[in-house]
């Protein structure tokens, strides 16, 4: 079947479910779990395309009269949207229980219309088509942001969206300078009529710029930080884990397929702009105690991880080595999916403990993996593929990244040879910090005594929220230790968007970096081995059960001679004390207010009603909004003549 015709069954399912929200929002109950049943089967008809294209190369690649486009890049993104949307579905019939009574239908229509807006635009293969999903994407997540109503998601609302338009201007003018130079808005005749010169180098920078907001990379990351944390889990799973790939997605549609990567600076711009973004987002999670606020800082960490890898291809196609920039590329796309897979289980996961604790803050959970033992189990599979270690998905994908960093470090050029160091090391930076962080996190909110009387209440959630978790943990298991199997379907996706003949990766259970005498990874093989291990604990404890203790001691644990004291218990701010110290000069430097939020807001608060203070100025986000939309609008439907092109 054509790839176009499942993506169509999918948006139909959303469109459905979204109207069952709507009708039965009397039954409230009812007409939400049954949009939930129908969004899954979305989210499984888009699974079934983006294989199905992968699956079966380019020979499979579809387009429809220019106007969206199935090829293996979108192939990708539509996968890895569909993925964190069937699970996020599956959530959803036992988590909006919560809202029942508050929104809950308004909620799941929006979601609804965000996934089917994000599958839309990764589809699209004409300017005004992407512009208008992409307004319908601001809108929808804006709105979702907003819809708990308080003052503070109103005002975290407002600053994304006005981000989120900025982001769209800059992307604009870079696609009505593309539009311009080839005479038409069809991305194919930007990839066959390519712009050269000085005015790529601009169409690069506001791309990069503009795609960036859009993926919160450093220094743009100040929406998501405030928006991820206040959002319904099941929704803001969508935003961290799915929305922010569009930025990659336009990243590597801009520079790689529009432009060449012609240039070498780009990629090393590309490079230090994701490193950056690595090793700082994962030391500004490390200060975090809001679970959700930290996994929000993880995603910028991620973001930037998969960023090293696509700057190294970008340097490799500029300098003429297809072998770098494969590998580049081929670890950049597979962490892309392997982050949507493991961040939506701790997304999922979270949004689990906050459904059972009704507080984000880590210092008042504890005993939670006694309490929510099934929880407890698949957010350790999110933790360890998080932090890259074997044989979970999170490893094969920065290991090939290694790799390419690596190759790139022996390409010949002295900056190359000073740019592979330096990434490797980055690299390496992020990985420790990472292990340390979910350290953290998992002690404090899954192991020891419970800190509060509520989490001792706790109890496990519903099977619902369960499967949806657990399909996810799978998925990190078989990406990782099937990766000898899977890998080379990656290596086909980079191929086909680098436009150069297939290469093997793998060989038998073990898989390589193109070049077989660099390095070699087994992971079925760590797996056996690992499993092999667990067996002589398992066996001591079984051999020697008769000598346990009848009974624990009781009382309070020892305190070098001094008395114990309840703020002795190790707490979130004191795991990460010692790094706060050491990085002072970071923490105490970091800027409190975006510039959004110093200059950008109170102006705004001052034009749409004098009498509003800073403090307060979410309550002007509709009027900002309508602003915002009616800009949008004027663009869309006006972009044909302000770009002369017929």
């Amino acid at each position: 079947m054509n790839p176009l015709v499942l993506v169509l069954f999918a948006l139909i399912c959303y469109g459905i479910a979204a109207l069952v929200s709507l009708v039965g929002r009397k039954q409230e109950q009812e007409s939400l779990r049954i949009a939930g049943v129908i969004s899954a089967f979305g989210g499984v008809f888009g699974v079934l395309a983006g294989l199905t294209t992968i699956v079966c190369g380019d020979d499979l690649a579809s387009e429809v009269g220019r106007i969206v486009n199935m090829d293996m890049l979108s192939a990708l993104m539509v996968l890895v949207i569909s993925v964190v949307t069937m699970a996020a579905s599956v959530y959803s019939i036992n988590y909006l229980k919560e809202y029942l009574g508050k929104g809950g239908w308004k909620i799941n229509i929006l979601f609804n219309v965000f996934a089917a807006a994000m599958t839309a635009l990764v589809v699209s293969a004409n300017v005004m088509i992407f512009i208008v999903f992409m307004e319908i994407i601001s809108l929808a997540s804006w709105l979702i942001v907003i819809s708990d109503g308080s003052v503070a998601s109103k005002k975290a609302g407002l600053q994304y969206f006005i981000a989120d338009h900025v982001a769209s201007v800059l992307i604009m003018a870079a696609f009505l300078i593309l539009s311009l130079h080839a005479n038409s808005y069809n991305f194919s005749a930007f990839t066959h009529n390519p712009v050269t010169g000085t005015t790529a180098s601009l169409v690069f920078l506001l791309a990069l710029a503009g795609f960036g907001i859009k993926a919160a990379g450093i220094g743009f990351h100040g929406w998501l930080a405030k928006a991820y944390p206040i959002a319904p889990s099941y929704c803001s799973t969508l935003i961290s884990c799915v929305m922010v790939k569009i930025g990659i997605y336009g990243i590597l549609k801009v520079g790689v397929l529009f432009l060449g990567a012609t240039q070498l600076w780009w990629g090393f711009l590309v490079l230090i702009f994701g490193a950056l973004s690595s090793v700082l987002g994962v030391m500004y999670a490390l200060a975090e105690h809001d679970i959700k606020r930290l996994l929000a800082y993880h995603t910028i960490e991620n973001i930037g991880i998969i960023l090293i890898g696509v700057g190294v291809s970008m340097i490799g196609i500029a300098s003429h080595h297809p072998t770098l920039a494969l590998l580049g590329l081929l670890g950049a796309l597979y962490h892309l999916l392997n982050h949507a897979v493991f961040k939506g289980l701790l997304c999922l996961g979270s949004g689990s403990i906050v459904y059972r604790m009704h507080t984000k803050d880590m210092d008042k959970m504890g005993g939670l993996g006694k309490t929510m033992p099934k929880t407890a189990i698949t957010f350790l599979i999110g933790t360890l593929a998080i932090c890259a270690l074997p044989p979970l998905n999170g490893f094969v994908s920065e290991w090939f990244i290694y790799q390419s960093l690596f190759s790139l470090g022996k390409t010949g050029s002295v900056v190359n040879m000073l740019a592979g160091p330096f990434g490797m090391v980055m690299l390496a930076l992020t990985g420790a910090l990472a292990c340390m962080c979910f350290v953290k996190v998992y002690g404090i909110c899954f192991a020891g005594a419970p800190k509060t009387d509520q989490a001792a209440k706790t109890r496990e959630v519903g099977p619902a929220m369960i499967t949806a978790t657990s399909v996810l943990a799978v998925l990190c298991v078989v990406l990782g230790i099937g990766s000898p199997w899977i890998a080379p379907y990656f290596s086909a996706i980079a191929s086909s968007i680098l436009h150069i003949a297939p290469v093997s990766i793998a060989n038998g259970m073990a898989v390589y970096p193109v070049v077989a005498d660099q390095a070699i990874l087994s992971t079925p093989v760590i797996a056996i081995a690992l499993a092999l291990l667990t067996l002589v604990p398992a066996t001591l404890l079984y051999a020697f059960r008769q000598r346990r203790l009848a009974s624990r001691q009781q009382g309070d644990p020892w305190a070098c001679g001094y008395q114990y004291e309840h703020r002795m218990t190790v707490s979130a701010e004191g795991v990460t004390r010692p790094m706060r110290h050491m990085f002072g000069f970071i923490y105490n430097n970091r800027p409190q207010h975006s510039l959004i939020e110093r200059y950008v807001l109170p102006r705004l608060c001052l034009a749409t009603d004098g009498n509003q203070s800073a403090e307060d100025n979410g309550l002007d986000s509709r009027k900002v909004y309508l602003l915002c939309s009616t800009v949008a609008l004027f663009v869309v439907l006006f972009f044909p003549f302000m770009s002369g092109v017929s």
